[in-house]
């Protein structure tokens, strides 16, 4: 197990010492989806459910996501997030939310991007519980990332 990162040889976990890596430019995108009626998604997209405007209540909530990740995520490192991007659509039975984010630093983004798109993806689910109390979150995962010593790479 010590060829693992976030693991000490005795088998216990530790943040990972980033300060010899090279400060530079990385970014990455993340998904998540929610799979819901039709008639909830169309009712996501003209805003008309109980609770509000999903779309801005969930972008916003992935933005506050990506700056609390380590927060909440033990073994992450605090970042400066330079930017954050978010695209939330929805068409049939789904709603998917794309959260990217760019940063400056030692290491990368992958869990902001992530947590942000589970934390909006959370937020629709919350706003259509009270008319599809079946609706499911799915295919959280990392689409893209850019930079680093690990280089680019993409499920795309």
């Amino acid at each position: 197990m010590t060829d693992l990162s976030h693991v000490r040889a005795d088998g216990s976990a530790h943040m990972v010492d980033v300060s010899e890596k090279d400060v530079t430019a990385r970014a990455a995108t993340a998904t998540a989806t929610l799979v819901t009626r039709p008639d909830v998604v169309a009712r996501i997209l003209d805003g008309s459910l109980p609770k509000g405007e999903v779309i801005g209540t969930a972008r916003i909530a992935a933005i506050m996501a990506v700056k609390k990740t380590s927060d909440l995520i033990p073994l992450c490192h605090p970042l400066p997030i330079a930017g954050v991007e978010v695209d939330i659509s929805g068409a049939d039975d789904r709603v998917v939310v794309e959260v990217s984010v760019r940063t400056t630093s030692r290491t990368g983004v992958e869990m902001e991007a992530l947590t942000g798109a589970s934390v909006a993806a959370l937020t629709v689910y919350d706003m259509v519980k009270a008319v599809d109390k079946t609706a499911s979150i799915t295919d959280v995962r990392v689409l893209e990332k850019r930079g680093g010593r690990s280089g680019d790479w993409s499920a795309r």
